[in-house]
């Protein structure tokens, strides 16, 4: 039996008759669902804020001096996020794909900035793209992490970095001047002050640019030395660069360090940061390897293969939005960096559509991605660690919100504890600190209220996971009021179609389906847990719930 049938196949449920009458019964198997990455449901976390599964771990690298409120390492770990998959916390959620922050080495030292020191909890500050860092956790527990995420049909995605380095610490030195640039700032005005330049002060930027050889910095062969790894860190750099032929410039060693996870591992893709603050050539020959990697683990490991996808490549450019198209427009030039490898691009516009009706939101979605992105896809989000401007910050909308961003065509980003209403406006934090607090398990543990937005992410989440029509597929709304809409997946063989009805009155309803579900049909609302029959071209629910989740009765 396949990972995906074990997930949804036979199992005993309570359903309801219109009537009401509960019965139990056991369910019929479920067709295999395929996995598309258009429409995946990714949870985004922070390795350090989600889940301490290892409470007898310390802070390492002498990192206790006092930092600002929320800027320093708060006990998250590896080990966390493989207990709440084992759990089945994610798959109670719908989601069948996690990317968690860069769990690389981080700079040990500190940096302060005048509002308190900061340490490089968040993973984006790194000084060794061959190590784990130790607050994270070890490779047994990155391996183990991607197996028991695997084994229950849930993909990972590591956050990598390629154009920056750490800041520059008493503990740690700047990497040698072949290998960074420490000036100007950039300007974000043309391609060139976007690129060839630092992001802030004290972050020196990696020269992706160049094709020129670099030695190894002294300070990272004495690390690797110190470490007992200097031989077989030297071995394997040259086996990658004979068999590549790539000259032995900056990016290139990095994006053979960063592809090792691959190789070692069977990560399944790369959420990619700052895309844009790099030449674009890079990408594709991060993408190359990457992709060669992901095969190659596949051919050693065929036994835990998911499924026949590519590697998959999200970029992060900042401020990209879904209505431009294809191309980012840097001012004085213009690149469509779905040509460098990625299937997918952040989408920031949704915070802002959020505020439009539902009906304008999806039908303008769904025909971007079926005409100018079509073959590539959006990754839709609504909050996120590093945006001071999320929809509904206050968290005062969150069954809408969940609405807007499970229900949206293209994929979507659940930011920790979107569904759970986590704070993002933590007193005393500075900048993005407020975003990242603690995972607010008490609260999901003892609020009532809380629980009952929790439910609601997990019903939609579900639904969204089994039916690719949601994220992938193509949006038809059949009713104006209440509001009635359709999606459509078609893939060779396969075919996904589901009904979605959003602002019912409370209640008796009537969901017109005509024309889409002919009269006889049996259906099945996931919300209510009812099933149903069409007549007269229209389906009858009675209940206090303004949503229906419609699917065929297999």
């Amino acid at each position: 039996m396949s990972i995906l049938s074990f997930l949804f196949g036979c199992k005993e449920v309570k359903k309801k008759t219109q009537e009401n009458s509960p019965i139990t019964e056991i369910e019929a198997p479920k067709k295999e669902v395929p996995f598309v990455w258009e429409g995946a449901n990714v949870y985004f976390l922070l390795t350090d804020r989600f889940n301490n599964g290892d409470p007898e771990s310390t802070v390492h690298f002498e990192r206790n001096e006092e930092t600002a409120v929320l800027r320093g390492f708060e006990g998250g770990n590896i080990k966390g996020i493989t207990q709440k998959i084992e759990e089945g916390y994610f798959t109670n959620l719908g989601i069948n794909a996690i990317w968690m922050t860069p769990i690389v080495e981080q700079i040990h030292g500190a940096t302060n900035e005048g509002t308190g020191n900061t340490y490089g909890y968040h993973g984006y500050w790194t000084k060794d793209w061959t190590a784990i860092d130790p607050n994270f956790g070890t490779r047994k527990d990155l391996e183990k992490l991607v197996k028991t995420a695997h084994s229950k049909g849930i993909r990972i995605l590591l956050d990598v970095v390629l154009n920056h380095t750490g800041p520059v610490t008493e503990k740690d030195p700047v990497w040698p001047e072949e290998w960074v640039r420490t000036g100007p700032k950039c300007e974000f005005t043309t391609y060139e002050n976007t690129t060839a330049c630092t992001l802030v002060e004290n972050l020196p930027d990696i020269l992706t640019e160049s094709n020129e050889p670099v030695e190894l910095p002294d300070a990272l062969l004495a690390k690797w030395k110190e470490e007992g790894r200097l031989s077989q860190e030297l071995d394997e750099l040259q086996l990658f660069f004979e068999r590549t032929g790539y000259p032995r410039a900056p990016r290139f060693y990095i994006i053979k360090w960063l592809t090792d996870y691959i190789n070692d591992f069977g990560v399944d893709g790369f959420r990619v940061d700052t895309v844009k603050h790099v030449n674009e050539n890079a990408w594709a020959d991060l993408y190359k390897e990457a992709n060669y990697a992901f095969e190659t683990w596949k051919k050693k490991n065929p036994s835990r293969v998911l499924d026949d996808n590519s590697f998959y490549m999200v970029g992060e450019v900042y401020n990209y939005g879904i209505t431009g198209g294809r191309e980012f427009d840097f001012g004085d030039k213009k690149v469509d960096f779905f040509d460098y490898g990625f299937k997918s691009l952040i989408n920031f516009d949704l915070k802002i559509d959020a505020n439009k009706d539902y009906e304008t939101i999806f039908k303008k979605y769904s025909r971007l991605l079926n005409t100018k992105l079509k073959g590539k896809s959006v990754l839709n989000y609504l909050t996120s660690h590093d945006d001071g401007n999320p929809f509904d910050k206050e968290r005062k909308r969150p069954f809408y919100s969940a609405n807007v961003l499970l229900l949206t065509p293209g994929a979507s980003q659940v930011y920790y504890g979107d569904e759970t209403s986590r704070n993002l406006i933590i007193e005393g934090t500075e900048g993005d600190a407020t975003l990242r607090s603690f995972m607010n398990w008490e609260e999901l543990d003892s609020l009532p209220q809380i629980q009952k937005i929790h439910k609601h992410w997990q019903k939609l989440g579900q639904f969204r996971r089994d039916h690719p029509a949601i994220g992938a597929g193509k949006h038809k709304r059949l009713a104006k009021s209440p509001y009635v809409f359709s999606r459509t997946y078609v893939n060779a063989d396969y075919k996904d179609k589901v009904v979605v009805g959003l602002d019912l009155p409370k209640g008796k309803k009537s969901l017109w389906v005509k024309g889409f579900f002919g009269d006889g049909t049996k259906l099945y609302d996931t919300y209510s847990e009812t099933e149903v029959m069409v007549a007269n071209g229209k389906v009858i629910l009675e209940n206090d719930y303004d949503i229906a989740l419609l699917e065929l009765v297999e």
